[in-house]
């Protein structure tokens, strides 16, 4: 029951927003961040059928803001944490081909090697975490990476 007040408040929200599309620039950029927030927070709630929806409308309705590659790691990680795992590493490949330049990709890379340690390829998975050790060193990505290998290498 939640979850359909919550979509449709999401819904009346995003139309409200969807109809001010004359505003300015700057009014765009504050209407898609506090809805992107708002998904954020059905996200934080674990609330994840919600959140895939929203951030699925916000990729539509605001395609040219910066936060889209965000709503795309978000709707990847919706997936994860329902274990829809094939859905999930679409999502994920989404961002690394789409917005390579983004600071998701990381994140992006470690979250294929963690979907594919959980669908049992471990091959895969582990050049996915030797991906991002390599290519992104100083970050917490690859120390997680770096983990991860370890969990791998202590597997076999």
């Amino acid at each position: 029951m939640r979850l359909c007040a919550i979509g449709i408040s999401l819904v009346l929200s995003t139309l409200i927003f969807a109809g001010l599309s004359f505003a300015a620039p700057k009014h765009m950029h504050d209407m898609s961040r506090r809805l992107y927030d708002r998904i954020t927070t059905e996200f934080k709630h674990r609330e994840y059928e919600a959140a895939l929806a929203g951030f699925s409308l916000f990729m539509k309705i605001h395609s040219q803001s910066a936060l889209v590659a965000n709503a795309q790691y978000w709707i990847e990680e919706c997936h994860y944490r329902m274990e829809r795992y094939k859905e999930a590493l679409n999502s994920f490949y989404s961002v690394v081909m789409n917005y390579p330049l983004s600071p998701k990709t990381a994140a992006s890379v470690l979250k294929l090697g963690q979907t594919y340690t959980k669908l049992g390829v471990h091959d895969i998975a582990r050049v996915m975490f030797d991906h991002v050790i390599d290519q992104y060193l100083a970050t917490s990505e690859a120390a997680l990476a770096r983990k991860a290998t370890e969990l791998t290498a202590e597997m076999y």
